[in-house]
This record gives structure tokens, sequence and C-alpha cells, in this order.
């Protein structure tokens, strides 16, 4: 058995159909149905179950992969391992961020992280979706939810609080909210989308409430947010580091403290893609955002 097919016939499976794996691998599709058709050849039993959409495993192809990754993922660190003598970590790691803690909080981190390891480059990526790690080719994602893609392997960061806030200016000719049917009352900033229902889940202690809400300013842009607040444009519903400093300077105030608000989630996780190699680029990054993220969170 040729072991680079079985390598090419892993890196298939873990794409989800032959032209995603074609696309990663930069060969054509014809090619790469070839090299899968010349290896069941040499197994003698059908490994994969084609369809326009997907891969579907055989029970000897599942055998087959699971041999497979092991081998590609030992290879792989062998290489490295020899790569790595003498030498300081290096290689490059994609990693995608959520737009509000990455720019405000993270681009700290990861200048810190450069600083450190100048020879690991970063492509970093600013975006709130959840989707697929393979398909946009990211090695890690940190992303705000209720509760990790039970696809993906999940570590737990941090816990983000959300807060009622507006400035000192504002809140001297707008009371605030102080309970928390007014704030479908008030000009409400936040990060949900314009003039739509905004869903928003409210706890304290074992009592739970469900409000409606109609933000009249929304962005994904955390910083403008905070800018919209500090400026008097209503009442700022947004995680508490968006305006950290701003309240410990007496320039926002917060109001319904006792309650615990969540819209898109409470819970920071670190995921990447179950079954992939991690180079040693990626996991000293993983490392160092874990460590940073409990620090902070203390």
């Amino acid at each position: 058995m040729d072991s680079n097919a079985l390598v090419l016939f892993v890196d298939i499976v873990e794409a989800g159909n032959l032209s995603l794996a074609a696309r990663h691998l930069k060969m054509s599709r014809a090619n790469i149905s070839y090299h899968l058709s010349q290896l069941e050849r040499s197994v003698g039993l059908q490994l994969m179950r084609r369809t326009t959409r997907r891969v579907e495993l055989t029970e000897a192809g599942q055998r087959l992969y699971r041999h497979g990754r092991v081998i590609r993922d030992e290879v792989a660190a062998a290489r490295e391992s020899v790569a790595m003598l003498g030498k300081s970590p290096h290689g490059q790691v994609r990693l995608s961020l959520p737009t509000g803690f990455g720019h405000m909080v993270m681009s700290g981190w990861l200048i810190e992280f450069k600083q450190q390891y100048p020879d690991i480059a970063l492509d970093v990526l600013f975006d709130n979706r959840v989707d697929d790690l393979l398909r946009d080719e990211v090695d890690v994602a940190v992303r705000v939810m209720s509760d990790p893609p039970q696809q993906m392997v999940a570590t737990e960061l941090a816990s983000v609080r959300y807060v009622v806030c507006a400035s000192a200016d504002h809140a001297r000719t707008h009371p605030l909210p102080s309970a928390l049917e007014d704030l479908a009352r008030c000009p409400l900033i936040t990060s949900a989308v314009a003039g739509r229902e905004l869903r928003v889940s409210a706890y304290q202690g074992e009592m739970r409430q469900e409000l409606t809400l109609r933000p009249t300013l929304a962005s994904e842009n955390f910083q403008f947010l905070r800018e919209a607040i500090l400026a008097g444009l209503g009442t700022g519903l947004v995680p508490d580091y968006v305006v950290g400093p701003d309240v410990a300077a007496g320039r926002v105030l917060t109001t319904l403290n006792e309650w615990r608000l969540s819209i898109f989630g409470t819970r920071m996780f670190l995921l990447r893609m179950p079954n992939r190699y991690q180079t040693m680029a990626t996991r000293t990054l993983i490392d160092f955002i874990v460590q940073k993220a409990r620090a902070w969170s203390r």
C-alpha cells in the first residue's frame, strides 16, 4: 500500500468531499479521484461512497482512516521535530477571533505573542460566525456562545458578562433603566441588528427572564458601539470589557448589575478541529492564549 496514497485518503476524508480536498491540496479533482481509485484497487475494497456533496466511509474506509491518520500525524511530527532542532518555534497559524473581544482585548495578546515568537507567522481573521474550521482553513478559532459545537474540540477560556450602561452625561438627562422592562423604552445600542427583535436572557439566582428588544443602533464593531455610548446616543448593552476603562474612569455608568445578561452566550471557547495535526506553532499559540485568557478572567 502506497503511504502517500494513504495520507491523501485521510485528507479527502477530513475535507468532506473530493472538490474541497482538491482545493486544499492544490490538485485537480480528477487527479484526486484517480489516486483514490488506485488505493481502493490496491486494498481490494470500496473505501468511500461518493455523492455530489460529500463522501461516506465504508467500514473498511473507517478502519483505514483511523490508521492513516496516525501515520500521517507521526510523519508530520517526525519532520517537524527534525526541522526544529536548534531553532525557536516557527511556522504559520491561521486564527479567527470574535470582532469585539479580538480587537479590544486579544490584539494586545497577539502583539505580545509575536514579540516572544517572531518566527511564527500569524494570519488573523476577525469574524463572529461559527463555521466549519476546515472550510475556512482556520487552525484555531475563539468564539462566544452558550455551548461549543459537538464536532469541535473546545477549551473554555473565560466568562463574558454583558452590562447595561450609558455615558455619565447621558445619565444626567435620561435616567438609567431601573428595571429590566425599562430597556424596551430606551434607545438601545448593542451588537444585534438595528430595528430587528433581539432576544435577551436575564438571570438572577434561580430566576430567568426573556426580553424582546429592538436596538436603535447596532454594529459588530464594538469600538464603534463604545464611541456611540460615550457620545450619549443611548443605553448600551455590551460586554463589560467594551466599556471597562470608561466605567473605572467615571465616564460610563452601569445599571441592573444584579442581573446576568446574555445575548449570544456568556462563555468563551477556543475551538479547533479534532483529528487535525497540531504543529508546534499552533500548540505554542494555543497554550499562550489559554494562559492569557485565564489570567484575564481572574
